[in-house]
């Protein structure tokens, strides 16, 4: 049987919203309530992959406020320093195995160590329909 292949820059999301380490961390909130996401790499200012900021990163403000009345501090506070990647041309078998071993809820997509997208569980999914109808 000839199986083919669905790869991750198919499925991608390549307009991607990001965030600076120097942004404050309310407007980060902010940001990723308005936009309606989980989560959002950070890029230095010459546009490399730095870290990246979910929700959960955002509930360690909420405690700082909480206990030490605290709603300030930058991105680079709060974010993860170390990113784990995907490449653009990975599979979507490679995805979905990292999904799989880990709980993360989107990768960053790089192209020769720039960003160039997302991939979310949601976008494996799309692609496991593409691939149970043939598509890929």
């Amino acid at each position: 049987m000839n199986q083919k292949t669905c790869y991750i820059k198919d499925f991608m999301s390549a307009t991607v919203v990001t965030l600076t380490p120097d942004m404050e961390i309310m407007e980060a909130v902010r940001l990723l309530v308005e936009k309606g996401i989980s989560g959002a790499p950070v890029l230095d200012q010459h546009g490399n992959l730095v870290g990246m900021l979910t929700e959960h990163d955002c509930i360690k403000v909420a405690l700082n406020a909480g206990y030490y009345g605290d709603l300030g501090g930058r991105v680079s506070e709060f974010m993860h320093p170390l990113v784990e990647t995907i490449d653009v041309d990975a599979s979507i078998l490679d995805v979905a195995e990292k999904f799989i071993a880990n709980e993360y809820r989107r990768y960053p997509v790089v192209d020769e160590n720039r960003l160039v997208g997302q991939i979310s569980r949601h976008d494996v999914l799309k692609a496991l329909i593409a691939l149970a109808s043939g598509k890929c």
